[in-house]
């Protein structure tokens, strides 16, 4: 009887596998963010070389451990992820509570920025703080670049409507959820 120590170990054994290619995808996201908006790629050029990296404060113990979530700052004001062994000190960490990782995901995709706590080096986390309040990604736009308005504009608005269920949805899971931990009175 395996149980849970395999279903670990396989989640595990995934995760190594996918993690890398998800983490480089993600990067190219992130950078086509950065680079829609100049004052973005402008507020990053003065950090070219230093290393921002990410937390995920109360990941589940039962999930297998993040991997390594450090980005390079590059000469263009983008990002380079610093790859699965990161190891070096980051000039920047930023924590985000990770402790519900599908509200997290929910709140994310409906556009919500996430609370975070950011340490390090003063300047650039003024200017990290500044590109997560105000850097939002123009899903409706590219939609429309890629598939034409009308259809670019349908699909935003099922997009829409989806992330609103799913909101909805883990915010009824995680009232649920908080209901079961509370003790009986």
């Amino acid at each position: 009887m395996g149980g849970l120590p395999t279903i670990r170990a396989m989640l595990q054994s995934l995760q190594e596998m996918l993690a890398p290619a998800v983490l480089e995808r993600m990067t190219l996201v992130l950078n086509h963010v950065l680079g829609s908006e100049t004052v973005a790629t402008d507020r990053l050029r003065p950090h070219a070389g230093r290393t921002l990296e990410l937390r995920l404060v109360g990941w589940p113990a039962l999930l297998p451990s993040p991997p390594s979530l450090a980005w390079r700052v590059t000469p263009a004001g983008l990002l380079e992820w610093c790859g699965p062994a990161q190891g070096a000190t980051s000039d920047l960490t930023v924590n985000l509570d990770a402790a519900n990782p599908a509200m997290l995901l929910a709140r994310l995709v409906a556009g919500e920025p996430p609370a975070v706590q950011i340490d390090g080096d003063a300047q650039l986390a003024g200017d990290v703080n500044w590109l997560i309040t105000n850097l939002r990604w123009d899903v409706a736009a590219d939609l429309e670049r890629l598939f034409g308005p009308v259809v670019g504009q349908q699909l935003n608005r099922l997009g829409s409507a989806l992330a609103g269920a799913l909101r909805s949805a883990m915010g009824g899971a995680g009232r649920m959820s908080e209901r079961w931990r509370r003790p009986a009175a």
